[in-house]
């Protein structure tokens, strides 16, 4: 190779301008250096050149190249050596150097992981240790495959040393040079006998502080992420994405995702100089909109705005972020790493938002709950004046769990007098109490919309109405009891945590017609079915799967196996109504689901919520009340005029618009 290739030096995985950094912060220039598998490189001349360290001794296998670099560095630079030499079995003494380099050698011998290739690495490393003294360094410079890193780092930690992986900052073209170089800083102390705590940390190109990692497995990753983020950068600047990419930048400190990045590309936008790219920052709290937080709502969001790619960012509730021209500062050259093929050289990309600003997001409070795991209820401001509280289960933390609207504040006398003042006024705090008459979540509206079905002007009459499995924040059940003077309402819920939340933070309250049962809805509903059959108007399912990986959200697979909705059935009353909401993303489960839902009910109507994955099933134990489309018309219009009697000042509109769209459905 070398005698092919003659003097022109070959530099693996850059050259030092892009070594200078790292090396500088651990390289004194009292140090004795040595170079393993030097090749031809001028990386030993330019750091001899440049005053970093005179003392360096070069070795390689190959006696041609040596007597290339002899020639080329005798009477330039006298301290320097090159010698031919098996790194495997070294002359050198023990403890002979601060200082050992390496630079793609490692890469080149440890190609799979074969018994025999093992055996080298290892008397490799076992040389390097040896001719280095306790504090020195071994430097290698690597494209870290995955089993390149976990071998150097399993068995340079296990003796006791401190390894560090820093990411260089690539000057390279990168059309030509797509993934990233790492430089392993494994630290020699003395082995301790017993157990030695590993102390593995890795620095990322943007920042000097490296962060902690507790194993190799987790180094790995670190570093497998940047190689795909690498990949993704080159894929994306080359062609348009046809599938949206998404992606989370983290947080320096902490590591924790700081925002969610979606790229998205629309090809029906025909390119300009002005309309290549754009970034578009969510506000707080409106990531889970459709508009936002879904594939079809993301895609019309960027034809809306009319740029060729759109970047949208969604920021996370655990982070502090200093207002938009904050974020902007922070991300402008991150994001310009996503920038489309064809983007014109210096090009301004503007940052887009709703209204100019990132929104508002209070945390009202954060718990872990042994059933929920962690949780938070937060107050964000929606579109417009309207603020919202939200409980939401970070196991999963963009689907709303419950919602619920926060009135304003009644001003107090003499406070509109005090707008004429000429003194600039306080901004106004965002209100706290809970609007118990309106129902925030569509599906919520929708299940409310199918009591229509039971007839009668208040259609939940009975001392033992209506049951609800499940109780989140509480907001349907309570609806339900305000607007139906007469309805007895019993819910149960299996974590007392969520009654406590619903308790204090949404307004929620037990008396004599609400009353809340901890514990399992599948023991509970079962007990029912066992004492008194046949008592019930109207039973109402929304609880979540704590199991994320079925592909159903709600309900959990127990609640729709047949043997149990049988017992549904069986405590309904004939002209009974059973509502589910079910949130299926397997179209394959959830036509299962259905089949099950229709052996066990003879009428079976669903509804699907636009925008949203859920459905809404209203299931019916006898077919003699298959309703006529006239008298349902006419049991919603009852209804609604039961919602408006005095005493109920709420604005019911929105619930007889769903009642009818339940009539037109149905």
């Amino acid at each position: 190779f070398f005698r092919q290739r003659g003097q022109r030096p070959f530099e693996w995985y850059g050259a030092f301008p892009e070594l200078c950094p790292v090396l500088h912060k651990y390289v004194r220039p009292r140090d004795k250096v040595l170079v393993v598998g030097c090749g031809n490189s001028e990386l030993s001349e330019q750091m001899y050149d440049m005053g970093m360290c005179e003392d360096i001794v070069n070795i390689d296998i190959s006696d041609m190249v040596i007597r290339q670099m002899q020639e080329r560095s005798r009477s330039k630079r006298p301290k320097m050596s090159y010698l031919q030499m098996d790194m495997l079995q070294m002359d050198f003494p023990d403890a002979h150097f601060q200082v050992v380099l390496d630079k793609g050698t490692l890469d080149a011998i440890l190609t799979d992981e074969e018994v025999a290739t093992l055996a080298k690495v290892d008397k490799m490393f076992a040389e390097i240790s040896r001719v280095l003294q306790v504090g020195g360094r071994y430097f290698c410079v690597s494209l870290a495959q995955a089993h390149v890193l976990k071998k150097a780092v399993e068995y340079f930690s296990q003796e006791g040393w401190v390894v560090r992986v820093h990411q260089l900052a690539s000057s390279r073209d990168k059309q030509q040079f797509v993934l990233p170089v790492f430089v392993y800083v494994m630290t020699k102390f003395r082995k301790i006998p017993g157990s030695t705590p590993q102390i593995l940390e890795i620095c990322p190109e943007e920042q000097d502080k490296p962060m902690r990692v507790e194993s190799a497995e987790q180094l790995v990753a670190a570093v497998k992420d940047r190689q795909h983020y690498a990949l993704l950068c080159s894929q994306l600047s080359k062609t348009p994405c046809g599938e949206q990419v998404s992606l989370d930048l983290c947080d320096k400190e902490s590591g924790r995702p700081r925002y969610t990045l979606h790229v998205v590309d629309s090809p029906s936008v025909k390119p300009s100089r002005d309309n290549h790219f754009a970034i578009f920052i969510i506000p707080q709290g409106r990531e889970t909109e459709w508009l936002f937080g879904t594939e079809e709502g993301r895609r019309q969001l960027a034809a809306n705005a009319g740029f060729g790619r759109l970047v949208t960012v969604a920021l996370h509730r655990e982070q502090h972020y200093e207002g938009m021209a904050g974020i902007q500062a922070e991300l402008s050259g991150k994001v310009m790493e996503l920038a489309p093929p064809g983007l014109p050289a210096r090009q301004q990309v503007p940052f887009l938002s709703v209204g100019g600003d990132i929104g508002v997001r209070t945390v009202r409070h954060c718990d872990t709950s042994p059933l929920s795991g962690e949780y938070v209820v937060e107050d964000v401001k929606g579109d417009g004046t309207c603020y919202f509280r939200r409980l939401v289960f970070l196991r999963n933390r963009n689907v709303v769990q419950s919602e619920a609207r926060l009135l304003a504040p009644t001003p107090l006398p003499g406070q509109k007098k005090r707008r004429k003042d000429k003194k600039k006024p306080s901004p106004a705090e965002p209100p706290t109490a809970i609007d118990k008459s309106y129902l925030c979540c569509e599906h919520h509206k929708a299940m409310v919309a199918g009591l229509c079905l039971l007839g009668g002007p208040d259609p939940l009459p009975g001392d033992e109405a209506g049951r609800f499995v499940g109780l989140g924040g509480g907001s349907l059940p309570l609806f339900v009891h305000d607007y139906f003077s007469q309805a007895h309402i019993a819910v149960v819920e299996i974590d007392p945590s969520m009654l406590e939340v619903a308790t204090r933070w949404f307004g929620f309250s037990q008396g004599d017609r609400m009353r809340v049962h901890i514990s399992d809805g599948l023991d509970y509903v079962a007990k029912l079915a066992a004492e008194a059959p046949a008592q019930y108007d109207a039973i109402m399912f929304d609880v979540d799967s704590k199991d994320l990986t079925v592909g159903m959200s709600c309900p959990p697979p127990a609640f729709v196996e047949k043997p149990f909705l049988q017992k549904v059935k069986t405590i309904l009353k004939p002209g009974g109504v059973f509502v589910l909401n079910l949130v299926c993303r397997d179209a394959r489960l959830k036509e299962s689901v259905l089949a099950t839902l229709r052996e066990v009910f003879p009428l079976l109507y669903a509804r699907h919520i636009e925008g949203e994955v859920n459905e809404i099933l209203f299931c019916q134990p006898s077919p003699k009340v298959r309703q006529d489309p006239t008298e349902l018309g006419a049991r919603a219009q009852a209804l609604e005029g039961a919602l408006r009697q005095p005493g109920r000042p709420w604005d019911s509109s929105y619930v007889l618009a769903d009642m009818l769209q339940a009539v037109k459905i149905l």
